[in-house]
């Protein structure tokens, strides 16, 4: 009788689990393991960050599944590096699905050392993406660096396999069946890591998921007319689902392939957007601290600290950037377009280096995925890969009458702007709205430092 180990990480979910599945296909019992990493835990200096507490839930909807298998999960708290060979002792193998991050990376080195040594194997599958680097390479046999092509060149693979992904569900009577003192499902587990329970916006794990999905289906339709519209609920709120691995990548896909209409490619080309970003900071780790164009480093950011402060608290005096910074505040949550208009006016509106946004955002989005993120921020500021052009600034008046015409988002999370009309709402007066604040920079003047202060680049393309 062999036993196995699998570890779960960002992939929290017993459904159409790539590591999960190979472990239960090649072993007789299987134990599913979660860490709590103390290395990532103690940098966090929010203690009451809904992340942890959206992760929680994930964990607890995946206990609720085993139950009825007769299993648990078994969750520990420490470094993964030490725990993960000892809690792996008296099996034959660990399995796990690939993370790109570069301290993932390192990690699931150390511990694969280590169960070297302890007669242990370890086994990494692909799961987080539907191409990995090596998957998507153009003629020249190199990673893409323009998105437009290597999404051609992914849907061209994907219609090679005749537009299938494999489904790794598998049944679960192997999982270990104990009893588990310090079950997620009543142990308390917030107070064992030092944490406060919150409540997200969003509820964590994979029956939410497949409910949101499902019920998505209708609106995929008009994707492409309403992911843009901050007031509207035009797109899945899938995302957070999606980076803690509630839902597999592949239940995304086959989502946009049921459908043969304008708003389910848009969907499936967000999908490949993510591949794209997670293929990056896998060929090019550098990224997570300095610019994909290193040229870009030599930028002297102009930015004053205090600018900073009111782009992060929201009191900027340009309505729709300080709404979508209310929200993410407090909610956790922003718009895709709004991450787009926020980040462009941090990087080109008050100068203020790309890396304090992406921290910043890092520290609240209840969804952050560093490829993602990374990707963003670069992309907004000009310093990544396939990025907008240095000399496209959004202007975030402009942004606000296209994106929030009647300013329902703005009003939203702008109280002291509730009875403007639409007509004012987007550049008040101080007579209309007088507990306000005036903006804190202005932006004609603001557009041509950006320019001046970009003029470094030697190679804006």
């Amino acid at each position: 009788m062999t036993k196995a180990l699998c570890w779960i990480r960002r992939d929290l979910r017993v459904h159409d689990h790539a590591a999960l599945f190979h472990a239960l296909k090649a072993h007789d019992e299987v134990e599913i393991v979660f860490v709590f990493d103390s290395l990532i835990l103690d940098k966090l200096k929010e203690k009451s960050d809904v992340r942890v507490t959206f992760i929680l839930q994930s964990l607890q909807d995946i206990e609720r599944t085993m139950n009825k298998h007769g299993g648990s999960l078994r969750v520990l708290h420490g470094d993964p590096t030490e725990l993960i060979p000892e809690a792996a002792k008296g099996c034959a193998a660990v399995y796990a699905n690939r993370d790109y991050e570069p301290y993932a990376k390192k990690r699931d080195a150390a511990v694969e050392k280590k169960l070297k040594t302890q007669g242990i194997e370890f086994h990494a599958f692909k799961d987080a993406v539907i191409f990995e680097a090596p998957e998507v390479l153009n003629g020249s046999g190199s990673i893409y660096k323009v998105f437009t092509p290597y999404k051609n060149k992914w849907l061209e693979t994907l219609a090679a396999q005749d537009n299938q992904v494999s489904d790794f569900t598998a049944p679960l009577k192997k999982i270990r069946q104990w009893k588990n003192p310090e079950s997620v499902g009543s142990f308390d587990w917030h107070k064992k890591i030092g944490f406060n329970e919150t409540s997200p916006v969003l509820t964590g794990g994979t029956t939410e998921a497949l409910s949101r999905l499902k019920k998505f289906a209708i609106p995929m339709a008009k994707y492409h007319e309403t992911r843009n519209i901050p007031s509207i609920d035009g797109t899945s709120n899938l995302s957070p689902y999606i980076r803690h691995g509630c839902l597999s990548v592949r239940d995304m896909v086959r989502a946009g392939l049921s459908q043969k209409n304008e708003g389910a490619a848009i969907w499936l080309s967000e999908v490949v957007w993510r591949d794209f970003y997670h293929m990056l900071l896998d060929t090019h780790p550098h990224v997570e601290k300095e610019s994909f164009k290193r040229d870009y480093d030599k930028i002297k950011w102009r930015g004053k600290q205090e600018w900073f402060e009111a782009w992060c608290e929201g009191r900027t005096g340009y309505p729709l950037v300080d709404a979508a910074m209310r929200c993410l505040n407090q909610t956790g949550m922003m718009h895709n377009r709004l991450r787009m208009v926020t980040a462009s006016f941090l990087c080109k509106t008050l100068l203020i280096d790309w890396r304090q946004g992406e921290r910043y955002f890092a520290e609240k989005l209840l969804d952050y995925d560093m490829a993602a993120n990374n990707g963003g921020w670069q992309w907004s500021s000009s310093t990544g890969c396939d990025a907008q052009p240095y000399f496209r600034i959004f202007n975030p008046y402009n942004q606000s009458e296209k994106f929030d015409a009647d300013g329902v988002f703005i009003r939203e999370w702008i109280p002291e702007l509730s009875d403007i009309d639409s007509s004012e709402i987007h550049n008040p007066s101080p007579m209309l709205a007088p507990d306000y604040p005036r903006p804190i920079v202005v932006y004609e003047k603001m557009r041509a430092e950006a320019l001046d202060m970009y003029s470094v680049v030697k190679s804006p393309s």
